[in-house]
């Protein structure tokens, strides 16, 4: 009886430990709404305003490769958009990015592993707005590209030895600079989010049963 209460705690403390072993891989998909705050600031010239402080959703799928242990590296997708109403005014702000990316995880005996991870890219911001002022109608649009970067960082509390579920915090920023009829205008757009999601890892190879 020893042995088989012995044998069934092994096995439930094996659960805990995420492989995250060189030659693994790991897909993980994360969103958040409702605790994104965004703060847009544009600068045309000398003369800067600040825009609008919203409410956001994002989603940001990604998948690595582990180099070395605990140490994945990969590509990550991100989608993020934001609109707000108010006095006849409609803004919509969206941006997709594409990232390579680096997260490290620090295993331990315990189902939770904390994680640290950047990433820096590219991305395309387009906002639009449409504006009705005394049965006046009027919308605009515009796209802007320019370099993108995140830091990143939470705790994946391992469910399974595979299924992992993530609780973490994120900031990412865009920037871009262009120049009109001789003037700079320089946009950034900077995001601080808390985010959900899950996590699968995938052995390099299949572990052989005991005969």
């Amino acid at each position: 009886m020893k042995k088989l209460l012995l044998a069934g705690a092994v096995a439930l403390f094996g659960l805990s430990n995420a492989q995250m072993t060189k030659g693994d891989w790991v897909i993980s998909g994360n969103t958040s709404a409702g605790f994104n705050s965004i703060n847009t600031t544009v600068k045309v010239g000398d003369e800067s305003a600040d825009g609008p402080k919203v409410t956001t959703f994002s989603v940001s799928p990604s998948v690595g490769y582990f180099v070395i242990n605990k140490l994945a590296v990969g590509i990550e997708l991100g989608y993020t958009t934001a609109t707000t109403k108010y006095e006849g005014i409609k803004a919509t702000t969206s941006s997709f990015s594409v990232m390579p990316t680096a997260t490290y995880y620090f295993t331990n005996d315990s189902k939770f592993v904390p994680f640290l991870g950047a990433g820096i890219g590219y991305a395309s911001v387009k906002n639009s707005g449409e504006t009705d002022f005394m049965g006046i109608s009027a919308s605009d649009e515009t796209t802007t590209d320019g370099l993108a970067w995140k830091v990143k960082g939470g705790v994946t509390y391992m469910a399974t030895q595979s299924l992992g579920v993530n609780l973490g915090v994120s900031y990412d920023q865009f920037s871009n600079k262009e120049t009109y009829m001789n003037t700079d205008v320089k946009t950034n757009v900077k995001t601080f989010g808390v985010n959900v999601g899950f996590s699968y890892f995938i052995k390099a190879k299949a572990q052989k049963s005991d005969k």
